[in-house]
């Protein structure tokens, strides 16, 4: 399913979430401009790389090293499919989430989502040296609060039905409760079949976190 806007509209301009996806945006390019062999050393300097994780968290827990890769892989992405996805659903739903916690409760929030995701992939796949990049478990905490603040919102979107996209109109609660199930599944399947390239739990684990952490930030009416 592709969310195209939601009916909720915010009440201030949304300028974190705007900065957010103009940070993605500039360091892509940035990426691109690379090759492909300074992408690689890039992205294995500045992606999570689980194994490494681990033993930096046994031998050196305070140390930069450990540490600094878990939050710059969020603003890290490996092709134009993964970050137009993303930046698309931090759009959809992201300003309506700033508009509650406030710009600077929002960035906390959104970092902290993104930390509590990497760590769920670090925790599930840790002996893998393979590098995971992408703001996917920061904006699956986005859609977790998004969960929580409005279930009744409605999203518009275009849905597959059989082999044509059709635009649909879902209740956020029934829109984003499909998608958790979807990451859900593959991310149990993930686990009889490891080696997949897509940190599934790193979703759940920031969606989850995202659901719990809402319910403590957002201000009490």
């Amino acid at each position: 399913m592709i969310p195209l806007r939601d009916t909720i509209r915010s009440r201030s301009f949304p300028i974190v979430n705007v900065s957010l996806i103009a940070l993605n945006v500039v360091v892509f390019v940035f990426q691109l401009g690379l090759g492909q062999a300074g992408f690689e050393r890039f992205v294995g300097t500045y992606g999570v790389v689980p194994a490494r994780v681990v033993e930096g968290l046994a031998q050196a827990p305070l140390s930069p090293e450990t540490w600094v890769p878990l939050f710059t892989a969020m603003f890290l992405h490996g092709n134009w499919f993964h970050i137009l996805g993303n930046m698309l659903y931090l759009w959809v739903f992201g300003d309506n989430v700033e508009d509650t916690l406030g710009h600077r409760g929002y960035i906390l929030f959104y970092l902290a989502v993104g930390l509590v995701g990497n760590f769920a992939h670090v925790l599930t796949n840790a002996d893998s040296f393979i590098p995971t990049i992408g703001a996917s478990g920061a904006v699956a905490g986005v859609l977790g609060a998004y969960f929580i603040l409005f279930p009744r919102s409605r999203i518009l979107a275009l849905v597959p039905l059989l082999f044509i996209l059709t635009f649909m109109e879902l209740p956020a609660v029934v829109f984003l409760f499909l998608w958790f199930g979807l990451q859900l599944l593959n991310g149990l399947t993930s686990i009889a079949a490891p080696g997949n390239l897509v940190a599934w739990w790193a979703h759940i684990g920031g969606f989850v976190a995202g659901m719990l952490l809402i319910k403590v930030l957002r201000p009490v009416k």
